[in-house]
């Protein structure tokens, strides 16, 4: 995933509160996270870069890419600690979303794939949208997969766009740098990039340059046969 440059002002913090929160997982499983009075006061939810503020809703991927720094011994961007001891619940982050005009756009982005809480992108999203706000989503396309659903339509109605992670042009280079969780994260995340302009306003696509195996010019040309902007990143450059 991920993380823009540029800090402008410091991190917004949570007052520190006692909360419990649990989540059914896609296999039945019920999770439950505690988020102690010490380690709320301490998290960051939210953080700005130029005129975007950064929603920090969850420290859980469905990749563990070889080239994301949380993988390398860190979870800080400059002076921002993205480090989560829990999955944030909406009335967490909806007290931190400050003024819309304030913002040309909220961002869904941290360290982990928001579309895994799911059920607060959701809810801080209609919430951001009903004052008159933008979304963006930062994901690794990988949403429907893990929740057997089309969630696209879900996304539609409180998401204006999308910036998908593709990073490869071939599932063996997707494989050896994105390490997948799931078995077909590389054609699930194609699907979602091709089914992703029917219903989002404004979807990015990016892909890495610098990774052993993987064609840019090639990803260039597959994103854009999608109907999706091309974003083209650098390996070890962030933002």
């Amino acid at each position: 995933m991920k993380i823009d440059r540029m800090p402008t002002s410091q991190p917004a913090q949570i007052k520190p509160t006692q909360l419990k929160a649990t989540e059914t997982l896609a296999n039945g499983n019920i999770t439950a996270e505690v988020c102690t009075n010490e380690t709320c006061a301490t998290e960051t939810l939210v953080y700005d870069i130029r005129r975007s503020r950064y929603l920090n809703i969850t420290g859980r991927c469905t990749l563990r890419c070889a080239f994301c720094p949380k993988h390398n011994g860190s979870k800080q961007i400059h002076e921002y600690q993205l480090a989560l001891s829990h999955q944030p619940k909406p009335e967490e982050i909806i007290p931190l979303l400050g003024n819309v005009e304030d913002f040309e756009e909220y961002v869904f982005c941290g360290y982990g794939e928001p579309t895994l809480n799911l059920p607060t992108l959701l809810a801080v999203a209609k919430e951001i949208k009903r004052r008159g706000g933008r979304v963006r989503v930062n994901t690794d396309g990988l949403g429907n997969l893990v929740h057997r659903r089309n969630i696209l339509p879900e996304l539609a109605e409180c998401v204006d766009a999308l910036s998908i992670s593709l990073n490869a042009d071939n599932e063996a280079a997707y494989n050896q740098h994105c390490r997948p969780k799931l078995a077909g994260s590389y054609a699930a995340v194609n699907a979602f990039i091709a089914l992703a302009p029917h219903y989002i306003e404004r979807v990015q696509v990016s892909a890495i340059e610098g990774l052993e195996g993987v064609d840019i010019d090639l990803c260039r040309e597959q994103i854009l046969a999608s109907d999706c902007e091309f974003k083209h990143r650098v390996l070890g450059a962030l933002g």
